[in-house]
Formats: structure tokens, C-alpha cells, sequence
């Protein structure tokens, strides 16, 4: 039997004004998965956490990604994995990407690298899909390809991998829950020119600010006129601790995925780890548990921990 061991970061999805299409991998914090090539063809999923995720493939997040993989190869093996799941489900730190990217990679790697990156994230939104109802890549790409993705299309799927700028992220996790699908349900279904023409300002703004190392420009735009003012009303004291980062010397920042994590980004470490400790002092004020990360952006993205053939 075949078994690999993966790290697999969280990510923040949207950087703010990319709503969708703009994702970035971060260092902490991480699930570890064990897959294993079985000789029958059964899917069992373990979780060896407290989150008391379903465990049958077709209502799992991973599961559901193998299911898919079997399904369109006709495999007649099957996996079994094993979950140590760090990165809290409904944290909006691509808790159910790290499942379905760390799965699709995962089989592909035992499997003998038959799928390509844009092939394994086909199956992966399947994952995404079964978490919050809609077939998304901004955290599976950048946790498959590493760094900052953009998802030009996902059908047919075109990402196109940016450049990671030498750049320190602080985020912070409230524990306070927000599902993805509640917060998509509350967006307007229709927005006005003047604000979509700001938004794809901003977006290219960013890009070619990532693209160039351009720091100032990579802060001016990081502003959503579209998003964030209606899903920061679902985050306790979001504004407040938006301004006194900026104050602290954040370049910029905003809901990570769909919250309630908050990121922020900044040119020194010591930046970053003085604006995770305002966050958390935020929280604290209000009697909110919180959990702060401080971490460069990761250019590798899902890493192979071990792999290994057992006898």
C-alpha cells in the first residue's frame, strides 16, 4: 500500500476586492492529512479533531473529491484518510479547501501524477461545492499552485499563478462563526457601473501592484466597494480593528474569505506582529476569544511531509 503525509496551508481568498478570483497560501495554520492507496475500493475518511466533521464520504468534504476521482477513472481502489484538521471549519481560512485541495493532490501523487494542477482542481471544487454550494477556486488554487493565484475562469478552469511579494500577513480568527453559505446569501445580486468600474480598478490595481513589488500601489488598492461593506456587518468590531492596522502601518486588508477572519498586510514582520497583537486586544476588550497568525506569504502551498510504501 501507498501512504503520503501532507501539510496543507490555509489560505485567504478575495484579498479584499478580488471577490472569487484572487487567493493567497499563508504558513499557518495548517491541516496534516495521511492518504493511503487501498486495494479495495472503499473511501474511509478519519478526523483526529474535535470539529466533528461528517465522516461519510459522499457528506465530506475530501470524501466527496475521492468519490469524484474514483468515479471518473474507474478506479476499483480506494483511500483511506486521515484528517488532523488545524484550520477551523467556518474560519474563512480555507478550512474545506485544505480538505478538497489536500485530497485531489493528495490521490494524484498515489495515483502517479496522472492529473495536471488545473485537473486536480476540477475535482477539488467538488469539495468546495459540497461546503458552501458553489464551484470556487480561490483557496484551492493558491493551495495547489502555492503563493498569490488569480482564477481567470473556472470553466473551463485558467489560473494563472502571480508573483508572491517578500510580504508579512497577520490574520486573526474571532470565534465567532460565519458560514460561506449565509454570507453569499446576503451579497446583492445586482450592482451599479460606478461601483463595479471602482472595483475592477481596484482589482487590476492589485494585480499589476503584486506583479511589480509596487508596495504603495499594492495598498491603494486593497478596497472593496462591493463586498466587504455588507458582509464587516457580520464581523464584531471589523472597522475598528481595519483602522487602528492602518494605523499600526498595515498596507491594507480586509475580511479574509468570507470571514470572520480578518487579514492584514505589512512590510516588516515586526508590522505584522504589532498589528496581530492589536487585533487580538480587540477581542479581548469584548471578552471574544481570538486566535492571531502571523506568517509570510507561502509560495510552496500544499507540502509532501512524508511518502512511503508499506508492505
Amino acid at each position: 500500500m501507498k501512504k503520503i503525509k501532507l501539510k496543507i496551508p490555509a489560505t485567504v481568498a478575495n484579498m479584499v476586492c478580488g471577490f472569487d478570483i484572487l487567493g493567497m497560501a499563508i504558513h499557518e495554520p495548517y491541516d496534516k492529512m495521511e492518504i493511503t492507496l487501498l486495494e479495495t475500493p472503499e473511501i474511509i475518511i478519519k478526523h483526529k479533531d474535535s470539529f466533528k466533521l461528517p465522516e461519510e464520504p459522499s457528506k465530506n468534504v475530501a470524501g466527496i473529491v475521492l468519490l469524484k476521482i474514483q468515479e471518473h477513472l474507474n478506479l476499483t481502489q480506494g483511500f483511506e484518510v486521515v484528517i488532523h484538521k488545524h484550520i477551523k471549519p467556518g474560519s474563512g481560512l480555507g478550512s474545506s479547501a485544505a480538505s478538497a485541495a489536500g485530497a485531489a493532490l493528495g490521490a494524484n501523487i498515489l495515483l502517479g501524477n496522472i492529473f495536471s494542477k488545473e485537473e486536480m482542481i476540477h475535482f477539488a471544487m467538488f469539495g468546495e461545492e459540497l461546503a458552501s454550494g458553489v464551484r470556487h477556486a480561490d483557496n484551492i488554487a493558491p493551495c495547489i499552485y502555492g503563493g498569490i493565484t488569480l482564477v481567470k475562469s473556472t470553466n473551463p478552469i485558467d489560473i494563472i499563478p502571480l508573483n508572491a511579494p517578500d510580504l508579512f500577513v497577520a490574520a486573526v480568527h474571532p470565534q465567532v462563526e460565519v458560514k460561506t453559505s449565509d454570507s453569499r446569501q446576503i451579497l446583492k445580486k445586482n450592482i451599479s457601473l460606478k461601483s463595479a468600474i471602482e472595483q475592477w480598478g481596484n482589482i487590476a490595481g492589485l494585480v499589476a501592484g503584486i506583479q511589480k513589488n509596487d508596495f504603495s500601489l499594492i495598498g491603494r488598492s486593497l478596497n472593496d466597494v462591493i463586498i466587504e461593506p455588507i458582509r464587516s456587518i457580520l464581523i464584531p468590531k471589523f472597522d475598528e480593528i481595519k483602522m487602528k492596522s492602518l494605523q499600526l502601518g498595515a498596507l491594507g486588508g480586509g475580511i479574509s474569505g468570507s470571514g470572520p477572519s480578518i487579514f492584514m498586510l505589512a512590510e516588516k514582520r515586526e508590522t505584522a506582529q504589532k498589528i496581530a497583537s492589536q487585533m487580538k486586544s480587540v477581542y479581548d476588550e469584548i471578552n471574544i476569544e481570538s486566535f492571531v497568525y502571523v506568517s509570510k506569504i507561502n509560495p510552496i502551498g500544499i507540502e509532501i511531509i512524508e511518502e512511503s510504501k508499506q508492505h
